[in-house]
């Protein structure tokens, strides 16, 4: 693939231990094409989205491309608890060449079969939301027409705006993923299963709650997503997991609190708290569904003391640490 480009081992740095007592020592990098090659009961593999193209269709701040490498940057100074039959490899990053985001979108779901057909647990690091479409389209092609897919996105945004212009033509970008999948499951007869967490009416015009509705998604609003309503919220997230067969996991930065993630292309104070996203996803993970997760707008031109790229790669080390 002329946009992909391998990942170097010296950009996981960290505090030396000599047995492996961080992450910088248990990561491997591995071209993407030789993944086939790796045996193990649990495998994961780290894949960058290094596209902003969708951003900049959207009329956001550009600068999400960079945001793979700052996530590695800070994965590789935390510590390592995982079992040594583990394996962690970061297989490199698909690029946005000459604006084409379609191109990136279809190596990305092309990525994301090959590594669920070898075994493995694709963790992508984006990127704008654009990368949202790929991934699902990944999923889709691994488990092919019959089964369902739900997808769960942590985002202040529905990310469901129309695609089609006043002219007729169709222009994508990091708000129509949603829309895309919708459309392309009505066109496929199959269900469109959408669930959003920490939604906010100060995000979405009144046109998206009206998609939203006409689509059937599921939200629950930035003021029930709160930490002190986990039960409730935990209670929805399971009788969601229950209607599908596989679930596709998206966190946007950009719907934490700029106290948490001031670094996205679309920041804002009103967001929700690390704690709560957590708590969710262990439910998630729980439920044994868990498919494929991606965390998109990481923006580190806007960052402040890498606090947002540290947020994000700390959800990587949740994850990787506590996926069953």
């Amino acid at each position: 693939m002329s946009n992909y480009s391998e990942t170097f081992s010296n950009i996981y740095t960290g505090r030396p231990s000599g047995q492996q007592l961080y992450l910088h020592e248990k990561i491997s990098c591995l071209p993407i094409t030789k993944v086939a090659t790796v045996a193990s009961e649990k495998c994961f593999a780290l894949l960058g989205y290094a596209c902003d193209e969708g951003v900049k269709r959207n009329l956001g701040r550009p600068g999400a491309a960079n945001g793979p490498d700052a996530i590695r940057k800070h994965l590789g100074k935390l510590p390592n608890h995982l079992p040594t039959e583990t394996l962690v490899y970061d297989v490199g990053t698909l690029q946005c060449l000459e604006g084409d985001m379609e191109e990136t979108q279809q190596a990305l779901g092309d990525s994301i079969c090959l590594l669920l057909q070898q075994k493995h647990f694709p963790i992508v690091l984006g990127g704008g939301h654009d990368m949202a479409y790929g991934t699902y389209n990944g999923l889709k092609k691994y488990v092919g027409k019959s089964e369902t897919i739900g997808i769960i996105n942590f985002d202040a945004h529905f990310d469901l705006r129309n695609n089609l212009q006043d002219d007729g033509n169709t222009v994508n970008n990091s708000g129509t993923p949603f829309y895309q999948i919708a459309q392309d499951c009505i066109e496929n007869g199959s269900p469109f299963k959408y669930l959003c967490l920490g939604i906010r009416k100060d995000a979405n015009d009144r046109t998206l709650f009206e998609t939203a509705k006409k689509l059937d998604v599921k939200y629950v609003m930035r003021d029930t997503f709160r930490i002190q309503f986990h039960n409730e919220i935990n209670a929805w997230i399971n009788a969601f997991a229950s209607s599908v067969d596989h679930i596709y996991v998206t966190i946007d930065l950009d719907g934490f609190s700029s106290a948490y993630a001031p670094g996205v292309s679309a920041p804002s104070p009103m967001g929700f708290t690390p704690d709560v996203v957590l708590e969710s996803l262990k439910t998630i993970m729980g439920c044994g569904k868990l498919r494929v997760l991606d965390i998109a707008e990481l923006n580190p031109d806007f960052d402040r003391d890498d606090q947002t790229a540290k947020l994000a790669a700390s959800l990587v080390h949740f994850i990787l640490h506590d996926l069953p």
